[in-house]
This record gives structure tokens, C-alpha cells and sequence, in this order.
């Protein structure tokens, strides 16, 4: 082999894949991927397959744009033999999920208010030993999941996990949730479970080249056929990246803004990202901060909340092995529809998972970070991993509200007496937000009817309701983030706003508000960097 060593391009797109989709935390935890699987992914390519020259038309309709249809450029036997493997391969996870709605059917049916210790001998084997039958203060049975016991057991499957490498071309990518990500001429699918650490050494690639003996270990590059080796060379350069990070400079607080609710917030001790959802680095007309833009080490990542636009794995698990601390919501224990994030990062490798609980603090060089309740953007579910952030770095406080709908301003004035006065407020304000189903409906028994899954959508706050929050606050500034409107997002958000789209014109209705009172005031898009 060559003597010459090798770092990755940047402009190498890497898309996590579970059992050939695009994944994200649900299809990571054992007891919502079933669900996903049976009640989602296979009635989609059921969907499909029965009508393949609809879906086809439905995908090239801009108005459809992040709709439930398959955009396959491929042949109609390839997603046969998708669905036929999983309902072969998987036929155990999918009996689970069957008896995850039979089981809760049963509990509805002969659970009066009396002790539920009987109906422990007619749970399915699959649940038996790893829940709990309880009731709530309103005498509704419900099943607790111990869901610890279901990582370690069959039913968490590593081996269905794998990385599609390919090279980009330009910001525009297909839609990732609705579809299947397949093997192509132009892909390369490397069969290694997430939390193998060979991953690690593979994504220090983009800062530190190695001998090709030494990737071709890490991916088993020669198992792969000779077309596909070829590709993979192409993916590869001698040209070290050009590396644009500095550090701020003592006794400063620098904000960088890197696309929807990424930020990175430093001083010259500590460094703290939100959401991260990191650009790859390509050269076209629209400006943007990516990898290249990143320190070498990042104490802390902080996750707002269990959405597939704010934990995003194909960004995460190309920062790894230069993260420090996760910092995340404490979810409902046993809660279906609110499952751990910290089980799921720990499972595929992050060693170092903090939860916080609301209004409870970390210390950290130069501040503390706290987490801080937020309502709204969850169907008026009770999920629990959700938390907006207030950050205290060297004099300066930060919040960031995430989605955050601020439905009940009590809940703001409650904090304010905690945490007084914020000088920077960054919210989120995607106030015409998906249909509950879009996100939950999969793990729902019963489904959801029309009219409820559409008045409980995924919104955030509205120029009322966010101006309520800055009325709180008093801020110096504030700035509108989480719109998910950079070019680099459609691919997860599938959004695509006009000026009369309504939470462009609800932010800007905002921003009037606030300068009108002096208050700085910007929506933010694709880069900013702020210095206090």
C-alpha cells in the first residue's frame, strides 16, 4: 500500500443508518424501535409498494416536501426485500410491538381500581420481568418499562447499525426520514456498530491523516468490491483541512451561531455546544461556520430535547471523540413515550451522559449551566427530557428556550424569582410546527384521531407568547434561532419558508417588538458571531 497518509474530505457525508433507516434516538431505543418498525416504516413501504408511480409523484411536489413518501431512485424488489427482511429478521422485535398494544389493551380492559398482582402471569413473555403494572391517581393502569433490562437483552440490536459514506454534492440531500437509505452505486454502507471505537479513529480522519494500512483496518476496506474501494479512495486526500478555529480571548464570552439551534459558547476555559447539527465543510454562497470552525475539545454538549432536529447522531458521532460531558433532560422512568437519552448515548458510546433535572445546576469553569422547564412542542405529552438551558459564563447569562411554547407565563415569572434578570435570550419559534403523529404517533395503541393529532401540533411560541418571555427577562438582546430554514437543514426539517410563512412573520413581529423597546433584537441564519 502507499506510503502516503490520508485524511477524510470534508466533504464526506456520514448518515447513521438502523436496519437501513436514518437514524435517530427512537430507532436506538429497544422499546420505541419496534414501534417505529411495525407501525411506521413498514406501513410506509407498504405504501409503496402498492403504489410506487404515487409516491414518486408526491416526492417531486415541493407543497409534500417531508411527507410520509418513499423517494427510492432504485428498483421496486429492493424495497420487497427491505420489508421482507424485517419481517423475517426482526419478526421477534415486531411481536413485541404487538404485544406492547396487546398487553396495554388488556390492562385498559380488566383493570378496575383493584390490584393489578393477577394480571403479572398473563403479560406476553416478552414483557414479563421487565415492567411494572401500576396505576396513576386517577386509577388509569398503565405499563412502567424497566427499559435498562431491555438494552440488555435481544431485543436491543447493535448489529442492525451501521454508516452510509458518500461524497456531497452541494447542500441539497433527499429527505431522511420518510425513506429508506439503501445501497447505491455512490454509497458505501460500513456494517460497524455505533459505539465500536474504530468510529472514533475513522472520524479523526478529518484532522489527523493516517497511513491507508491503517483506515483500510478500520472500515475492512478490502472486503469491500473493487468499484467500492475505488470510491472510497475518492473519499479520501492528502490535503490537511484548513483548520479556522481560534480561541477567544481571556476574559470574553464568544457565541457563534453554527445553523438552526447549534451554538457554541466560550470563554478561554470552557466551551459549551447546544443541539449540535454541525454544516460539512463546502465552498458555495451561502456563508456558514462547520467542523473546521470547532475547538479541538468540547467540554459540553448540551440537548434541549428528544426531537429527530436537536439529537442529531450524524453530527454527534462525528464529534465523539473531542466531547466531554452530555448534559440532558431526566426523563419519565419507564415512560413509553419518553424514553432515556441517557441509555441511549451511553449504548452507542458516549461514556460521559449527565441528566439534570429542572432547575438543577452544574458547575463549570467560568459559570454554571442549569436546566430550566419549558412548555410546549410535545402534543401536551408528559415528556420529561426536555429543558431549555440558562447558561452563566464570566458575568453573562444566556438562555436558551429551545421550542419552547410559552403557554402558561407564570411558568417564566416562577423562574425569574430563581434565576432574575437573563441578558440573552435565544428562542425558538417554529410556531406552525408538525402534527403530534409526526413524532409520536408510532408508539401510540390506539390511533390518534384527526382532529387531535392536528390541534396538538409541535409548535413554539408565537410573537406573543415569546414577547411575554422577554418582558420577563428584560433582556439586552434577543435572538431567534431554531427555524430550521438553512439550505444544510431540509434534509431533516424539510422546510422552506416565504415571507408571509408564519413564523417568519410572527418573528419578525418580534423582532419589531423588542427594538422598539431598545432591545437588540435579529433573526439568526446560517452565521453569527457575537462578543460580550
Amino acid at each position: 500500500m502507499s506510503s502516503d497518509k490520508y485524511f477524510l474530505r470534508s466533504d464526506v457525508k456520514i448518515e447513521p443508518l438502523v436496519n437501513s433507516w436514518y437514524a435517530w434516538s427512537f430507532l436506538i431505543s429497544p422499546i420505541t424501535f419496534p414501534l417505529v418498525t411495525k407501525n411506521l416504516h413498514l406501513r410506509i413501504l407498504d405504501s409503496y409498494l402498492r403504489a410506487p408511480a404515487q409516491h414518486q409523484k408526491a416526492v417531486a411536489d415541493r407543497a409534500l416536501k417531508g411527507g410520509l413518501f418513499v423517494d427510492h431512485q432504485g428498483t421496486i424488489d429492493e424495497i420487497a426485500g427491505l420489508v421482507s427482511y424485517t419481517n423475517k429478521e426482526l419478526s421477534e422485535l415486531l411481536s413485541f410491538a404487538a404485544d406492547i398494544g396487546a398487553a396495554s389493551e388488556t390492562l385498559l380492559q380488566l383493570a378496575d381500581g383493584a390490584s393489578l398482582r393477577s394480571l403479572y402471569r398473563d403479560l406476553p413473555e416478552s414483557l414479563k420481568g421487565r415492567v411494572e403494572l401500576v396505576y396513576d391517581l386517577f386509577n388509569r393502569p398503565k405499563i412502567r418499562f424497566i427499559e435498562n433490562l431491555f438494552y440488555c437483552s435481544d431485543f436491543y440490536k447493535p448489529s442492525l447499525q451501521a454508516v452510509s459514506l458518500s461524497l456531497l454534492d452541494g447542500d441539497k440531500r433527499p429527505f431522511v426520514l420518510s425513506s429508506p437509505r439503501l445501497a447505491t452505486e455512490d454509497n458505501i454502507i460500513v456494517k460497524i456498530p455505533f459505539a465500536d471505537l474504530r468510529w472514533d479513529e475513522f472520524f479523526r480522519l478529518r484532522n489527523e491523516a493516517l497511513p491507508l494500512e491503517q483506515i483500510s483496518k478500520l472500515i475492512q476496506l478490502d472486503a469491500l468490491p473493487a468499484e467500492k474501494q475505488a470510491l472510497f479512495m475518492d473519499m479520501l486526500t492528502t490535503e490537511a483541512p484548513h483548520k479556522k478555529y481560534l480561541k477567544p480571548s481571556a476574559g470574553k464570552v464568544r457565541v457563534r451561531y453554527f445553523g438552526h439551534a447549534t451554538v457554541l459558547i466560550e470563554t478561554a476555559n470552557v466551551s459549551i455546544l447546544t443541539d449540535p447539527i454541525i454544516s460539512y465543510d463546502i465552498n458555495n454562497n451561502h456563508e456558514r461556520f462547520g467542523f473546521n470552525d470547532l475547538p479541538e475539545y468540547i467540554d459540553y454538549v448540551v440537548l434541549t430535547h428528544n426531537h429527530q432536529d436537536h439529537v442529531m447522531l450524524e453530527t454527534l458521532l462525528q464529534l465523539r471523540h473531542r466531547l466531554g460531558t452530555i448534559v440532558v433532560g431526566k426523563n419519565i422512568i419507564g415512560e413509553l413515550l419518553d424514553p432515556s437519552l441517557k441509555l441511549m448515548l451511553r449504548a452507542i458510546g458516549f461514556s460521559s451522559v449527565i441528566e439534570l433535572d429542572e432547575l438543577e445546576s452544574i458547575d463549570i469553569n467560568d459559570g454554571k449551566i442549569t436546566g430550566v422547564p419549558f412548555l410546549g412542542e410535545h402534543g401536551d405529552l408528559n415528556i420529561m427530557s426536555k429543558l431549555a438551558f440558562h447558561i452563566e459564563l464570566s458575568g453573562n447569562t444566556f438562555i436558551f428556550a429551545a421550542d419552547s411554547d410559552n403557554l402558561s407565563p407564570d411558568l417564566y415569572r416562577h423562574i425569574h424569582t430563581r434565576l432574575g434578570d437573563i441578558d440573552h435570550v435565544f428562542i425558538g419559534m417554529e410556531c406552525a410546527g408538525a402534527p403530534l403523529s409526526w413524532v409520536y404517533g408510532p408508539l401510540f395503541t390506539k390511533p390518534l384521531l384527526r382532529k387531535h393529532d392536528q390541534d396538538r401540533r409541535l409548535n413554539g411560541s408565537n410573537c406573543e407568547r415569546a414577547f411575554k418571555l422577554v418582558e420577563q427577562f428584560k433582556p439586552k438582546s434577543v435572538y431567534v434561532y431554531a427555524m430550521g430554514a438553512e439550505p444544510w437543514l431540509e434534509f431533516i426539517s424539510s422546510i422552506e419558508y416565504t415571507e408571509t410563512s408564519e413564523p417568519i412573520v410572527q418573528s419578525d413581529k418580534l423582532i419589531a417588538a423588542c427594538q422598539e423597546r431598545g432591545v437588540t433584537a435579529e433573526r439568526l441564519y446560517g452565521k453569527k458571531e457575537l462578543n460580550f
